[in-house]
Formats: structure tokens, sequence, C-alpha cells
């Protein structure tokens, strides 16, 4: 109970708490169907459910498993996936009507390839769902023909075309966890195809040796003759009030034949251990999504086999969090020889406790021990203690992406060292490509392969030729493993870390690793582009030099103009700056945006060159230059347009090997050797966002020569231009009523002050004119004699009257 209450604190305090931690971002980003990154796609209207693929020997044919039919696609072809042969296998009118009357969908009821495994040399066993009855048989593989009358398939195949399944054939015996009846609630562990003293075996049900697991793959260890069962189940030695999920490992040994009394047809060897993906101090991600396995190098022991899995968390404060964790197989064979726990018939609870060992759960070689020792073994098959990670803490922690999928593969590089490459296959549709490294996993690219949300089932790694297929629901995926072409100059091969790809100084292009014998220049760990590229002139001191500014692209604009400049990113991990000829940017004068464009108001104050630099791992790169200068006759604005210059890649980009020259002047034969990034590869992944302003089609970002004039167009983009109207407008006509008002209310004071009352008497009698005036005698005389016009104006009846009887200032 204690570690009940330290685990449910752990969770109410953990949900108080954001996770601060980022995880890496992929440097550079291939859109579908981008000229940089090229996928070999197959579908046909007639193929869909793409759920099991499996390859040849030698890798020219890729066996599909889809929906009613098993392919054989031809892949010997780097430009091309063809049909080679196709086999219909799909349930008759019958069986989809027997299916629909168990209460199933229709569209649930087709025959779901679910296991597709080679047998021998000319044959390959295949399992379906079938209606939900399963059917299994053996196809041969150079005509794709049956052999044999499909037979049932109950433990060898799921029912449910969603339930997880995983298979293994290995010596001609297949190796299976699923489930063994219609509604998926005897999960089972069997043996099937065996032959001769051999019987086909499978877990004791009795004691619950399995808990509503899901099962996710299956493994094979020669030189242990075990197999290696990966999934996750509710942890029943947990004592809490929901579910808790755990993830396992279990093995079965291949020479296990049963007990002679007790365990009969049953497995002697099976045990069970906790795989804990959880780093310290935080809660585990406890739910495993996929797993591969990575054979040791050439040499080295099987101990060091090594396990990368992916797993979630069912946790909200880790909701839409994905982890990597990799296992050694030397740490999983010592829990397995360690302790048990021991579980209470009567109350069904796990508990520790020290007990005299009759047998060791797990050992090979029990079917032939007493009845005892398989009583223990029967009873005993939980290991006490947990698998941890290697290193006891995560490989990769990925907060922004939730990954489905994984293969692995080891990749020596140019300096003969051996680097872990992962391919990680987002929910969102993108294959990640990353690297381990001593400072941590460094994804190289993200490739989109699919555009819309879509199940993705299967995903396999061939190594020998290079290629990662992906199956879904509409057809298979081919992508290239590597992609050095795409690096134009030595500092983006540099860069890019990746340990497929290496510098060829002598012909001065990126090339892959193993398909030449040329010592290359590489730093997949540092990355360091002034020690690599040392052989190539990288020269940033003189940045406004009058070369590089007559080079600049020449802007031309109005007064009061909004210009924006662009500055196109050398990848996603690079900051962008600008800078100016003996000028600083002033915050009150320049906005910088986030895409690492400058937008100011064109004054005689800002007009001017302006220099965009890019800067990654310690290299800064030029990446454009302005000009911004005033237009020659100028029509006055209505308001404030905007000018931008620059398209989706701005200006052509600036190499560090030198200048850029517009397209009239002379180019010498060593920079012909190596063209700028831009001139060479205008579809360079950028960072940019999806909705930046682009150049049109009219405007040229990309032919127009530099020093020239040319119209700036705006096209879809972040445009703000209506947004400022509208508050312009709506600023002015506040403005304008309160001034109408302030204006109002000053008039009616001043009017208020200077009219007198009617009926009410002045304090002072004043003078005889003025009492005169006020008792209502306004005459032109007094005492008989007429005032002089000197004497000026009076008030008669409350009326302010001149001289001559009119009111001041009003023509007679």
């Amino acid at each position: 109970m204690g570690i009940l209450s330290l685990l449910s604190l752990s969770v109410v305090l953990l949900n108080f708490l954001s996770p601060s931690e980022t995880g890496p971002t992929p440097r550079v980003s291939f859109s579908l169907g981008s000229p940089g990154r090229f996928l070999t796609r197959f579908s046909s209207p007639d193929v869909s459910n793409t759920t099991t693929l499996l390859l040849s020997e030698d890798g020219d044919v890729l066996y599909v498993g889809s929906r009613d039919a098993v392919l054989a696609l031809d892949v010997s072809h780097q430009d091309a996936i063809t049909l080679k042969g196709k086999l219909d296998w799909s349930p008759s009118e019958k069986d989809l009507e027997q299916c629909s009357m168990k209460g199933k969908k229709m569209s649930d009821c087709p025959n779901f390839i679910r296991v597709l495994q080679f047998l021998n040399s000319s044959h390959i066993y295949a399992c379906g769902t079938f209606a939900f009855s399963p059917r299994c048989t053996y196809i041969n593989s150079e005509t794709l023909t049956m052999s044999l009358k499909p037979d049932e398939g109950r433990g060898r195949c799921p029912y449910d075309p969603y339930q997880r399944n995983t298979a293994i054939i290995v010596d001609g015996e297949l190796y299976t966890g699923t489930v063994a009846d219609y509604r998926g609630n005897r999960p089972v562990i069997s043996r099937h195809l065996s032959e001769g003293r051999r019987v086909d075996l499978k877990l004791d049900d009795t004691l619950g040796w399995l808990e509503d697991p899901t099962f996710i793959s299956s493994t094979v260890v020669p030189d242990e003759e075990k197999i290696y069962f990966f999934f996750s189940e509710v942890g029943r030695e947990y004592d809490f009030i929901d579910k808790f999920i755990v993830s396992r490992v279990s093995q079965i040994c291949m020479s296990d034949i049963g007990g002679q009394r007790t365990l009969q047809k049953r497995w002697t060897t099976f045990a069970k251990a906790q795989l804990l993906c959880q780093a310290d101090n935080e809660l585990p991600y406890n739910v495993i999504q996929d797993i591969d396995t990575l054979l040791p190098a050439e040499g080295a022991p099987a101990d060091d086999t090594l396990f990368y899995g992916i797993f979630t968390s069912q946790w909200s404060v880790n909701s839409g969090r994905s982890a990597i964790c990799s296992f050694r197989l030397s740490d999983i064979k010592s829990v397995f020889s360690g302790n048990y726990k021991v579980l209470n018939r009567d109350t069904l609870q796990w508990s520790t406790r020290v007990q005299e060992k009759v047998a060791n759960p797990g050992e090979c070689g029990l079917h032939n021990a007493s009845d005892n020792a398989l009583r223990f073994v029967k009873e005993n098959f939980l290991a006490d203690d947990s698998v941890r990670p290697v290193g006891r803490t995560l490989t990769m922690v990925s907060p922004e992406h939730r990954y489905s999928h994984l293969s692995v593969q080891r990749v020596q590089a140019a300096n003969h060292r051996d680097y872990t490459v992962l391919f990680l296959l987002t929910e969102s549709g993108y294959l990640h490509k990353a690297v381990l490294l001593q400072s941590g996993a460094h994804i190289i690219e993200e490739v989109q392969v699919f555009e819309q949300l879509q199940p993705v089932k299967s995903l396999k790694l061939s190594i020998p030729q290079g290629v990662i297929y992906v199956g879904t629901s509409e057809g298979v995926v081919r992508i290239p493993t590597s992609n050095c072409s795409v690096y134009w100059t030595c500092p983006q091969c540099i860069l890019a870390r990746d340990p497929f790809c290496g510098w060829e100084p002598n012909s001065r292009v990126c090339v892959e690793v193993k398909s030449t014998k040329i010592p290359l220049v590489q730093d997949v760990d540092r990355g360091n582009v002034e020690e690599a590229c040392s052989s190539v002139s990288l020269t940033h001191r003189s940045r406004f030099s009058s070369t590089k500014l007559s080079a600049g692209e020449l802007v031309s604009v109005s007064l009061n103009e909004v210009v924006r400049l662009q500055c196109p990113p050398s990848s996603r991990l690079s900051q962008q700056q600008w800078e100016r000829p003996n000028s600083r940017l002033s915050p009150d004068l320049y906005l910088h945006l986030e895409d690492g464009s400058l937008s100011f108001v064109a004054t005689p104050t800002t007009l001017g060159h302006y220099l965009c630099l890019s800067t990654e791992n310690s290299f800064q790169q030029t990446m454009a230059i302005y000009h911004v200068k005033q237009k020659s006759s100028n029509p006055p604005p209505s308001s404030h347009p905007i000018t931008q210059a620059g398209g989706r890649l701005g200006p052509r980009l600036l190499t560090s090997e030198g200048p850029q020259r517009t397209e009239s002047e002379p180019v010498p034969e060593a920079e012909q050797a190596e063209p700028t990034q831009s001139s060479k590869n205008p579809q360079t992944p950028t960072s940019e966002a999806k909705d930046s302003p682009r150049w049109t089609e009219e405007s040229g970002p990309r032919g127009s020569e530099f020093g020239k004039e040319r119209p700036l167009m705006w096209s879809r983009g972040p445009c703000y231009l209506k947004e400022l109207v509208v508050v312009s407008v709506l600023l002015v006509l506040c403005i304008s009523l309160l001034i109408t008002v302030l204006l109002y209310v000053f008039r009616q004071r001043c009017r208020s002050r200077t009219t007198i009352q009617a009926g009410t008497p002045p304090r002072d009698s004043g003078s005889p004119v003025e009492q005169e005036a006020l008792r209502g005698h306004c005459g032109s005389k007094r005492n008989g004699k007429a005032l002089h016009s000197g004497q000026g104006g009076m008030v008669c009846n409350g009326a302010l009257t001149g001289s001559n009887g009119h009111l001041p200032n009003t023509p007679i």
C-alpha cells in the first residue's frame, strides 16, 4: 500500500505540471510529392488494407497480405513497383451471410490476411480472418497458388480484423500470439505445425497466464533457442481502482514439448516480466506500441542484442507523448533468472516472499522435470523484478509526435564507427529518420508518406536494398533510407550528420558511404563544418564587401510602404538574424517575424543594404542580400502598401564558398565544380511555414537577375494589410467622435457663461446707462440727448446690440 500511495501522490502532483522539455526537431522536412525526396507508390482500385508485408530473401519480391487477396509485387526496379501476381482469397456469399448473422458489420467480414510467413524455400504459410472464421493455407511462392485446401486457423489468426497478433515460423513450426475464441476472451501463445515427437503446445489458462493482452511482436534468438513475445496487458500485481496497463516480455523455449503428466501439451518454460520504460522521478510510459530487434555487431555476443520499442502512457500528464526505450538481452535474461512472484489462489493477489526454489521458471529442459517442479513453474511465472532500459534512461522522448511503428538499423559511418538509426512512423503520416548520438537523438529528416490519416499496419525495412516499405490502407509506399544527393554543399552535407552520407572532396558531392571506397569527409557526432570542410573556402568576415553588396537583390519601394524581406532558413535547426552595414536594427523601426523575415516601413532612414545570416551549430552562412532603394517616381500612396522581397526560398542562396554572382557575370571554373545551393537544388527543404508568402509565377523569384528592378507581387501568405486598414479606420472614427463630443461640451459651457438668464437682477446697480437698459428702456436718447456712437453697444432684453441698433458685425 505504501507504493500505491506514493504512486497516487505522484499522479496528483504531476497532473499540475505541464511537461517542459521539448523533443528533437527534424532538421529538414519533405512534403508529400517533394522532388527532393523520391517515393515510389503502388496502389490499385481493388487493393486495400495491406496489413502484412513479407520480403523475399533476395529483396526483389514483396508479398503483401491485403483484404481478400495475397499480392506479389516486383520491387526490383528503383523507379516503379509493379504487380507480379495476385491470389484472390475471399469468403463466399454464405460465409458473409453467416458473419452478418453473428451481428458483425459487413465491412469487417472480408478475409483480412494477418499471418504471412515463409514456411520453406518454395511455400508461404498464410492465415486470414475469413469472415470471423479464421482460415490458413499453403501458397506456392512462385506461382502464387494454393497447394492445399484451407484449414481451420483457430489459435493461429485472430477472428476480429482489429485485434493485433504476432506470428513467426522457426524451423517449419509456427509460433503465434493471438486469441482462440470468437469473443476474444481466450488469449494464447501457442505452437503449431509440429511433426514427429514434437506436439503442438499452448498456455495453461487455468491460472490466467495472460490478462487481456495486446500482442505486439515476436522474435527468435537463435543462440538462446528461445522465442520472445512482446505485448501489453492488465497488471494484476498492482491493486488499482482502474486497470493498470503494463508492458511485458515473455519467453518460451523451442525445445519445449510439454510435461509428461503435469502440463501435458502445455508450455513448461513460459515466463513473463515487466518492461519498464521510465525515467527517474517520472511516471512510466507503460503501453508498448511497437518493437524491433537490433542484432549485435559482428563478433559481439548474443547478449548484446537490443530491443527498441515505442511506448506511450495511459496517464493524462503524458498524453500524446511517445518515448523510445531500448532493452538489452542480458538484462532480460538476468530478470528471468531471478526471483518470481507468488500468486495467492484464494485472494488472487500477487506477493513477493522468500521461498525455496524447486525449479527455475523459464529454464529450458523442464519437460523432463518432476511433477512437483512443474507445479512450481506453473504457479510462479511472473518475474519479481522489472527489465529496466539501457542506462536506466529513455533513449528518446517526443512531446509533439505520437509514433506508431519503428524499424532500427546499425550503420557504419565513414570513420568505421557504428551508429544506430531509427525509422519512426508518426500517426500524422510522417517518417522520421533519427540517429542516436552521445548528446541525444538527432532527427535527420522527416518525410511525409501520406496526406490523409489512415491506419498503418506494417513497416518493413530492407537493409540490403536500403529501402523501407510502408503498408497503408491504400497500398504500399517505398522510401529510400538515404538521401545524400539533396545536400549540394559541404556544409549542408556535414550539418545533416547523416551516417549514410559523406562529402567527397575531389568531385565535391555528397554521396552514400557504402557506394564508394574513397575517403569521405563526415562528422556525425559534432557536425563541425569548420574542421570537416577545411579544404573549402569558408569566409564570413567581410560580410559587407563591395562584391557582395553589388550582388544583392534590388528592391524598389515607395516611401511609407511596408517592406517585408524574406530570409530562407538553411534548416529547421538554424537561426536567422539580420544586419545592416554600419547601422543597428532598432526594434522601434524593425519587426522580426517568426518565419525569420524582416518587416519595416520604407523611410529615408531604412533605405539601404540588408544582409540575412543563418546560423546552425556555430556555423554561419549568408542566405540573402537586399538593396532597398526608393523608386524614381513615387505616386502618392493612398495607404501603406506592402512590398515583399524574396519568395518561399527567398533570393538565391549565398553559400559560404563565395558571393553570389549575377547570371550575366562569368563564373570561374572553381565555382562551376560546386554550384550554389539554390541553382542546383531549388527544392531544398526549409522550415518555413506552409502558409508563408510565395512569389507568383509572374514575379519570378528564381529567374530574375540580381541588380535589376522587378515588380514585386504579393501572393498567398500572412498578409495583415486588411487588418491594418480596418484598425486605422476604426481608430480615426473613434478619435473623430471623441473630438466632436469634446467640442460640443466646450461650446455648451461657453454659451452658459456668456448668456445672462432672464429675470435675474444684477448684484450691483451699475451705471445709469446699464440700469436704464436693465429696466427695458432701450432708447437712443438719454435726458433728451442722443448717445454718441462712441459709447458702444448695450444689452437690451437680453440681446446685445451695437451703436447702430443691430447685432455686432452684422451688416445693415
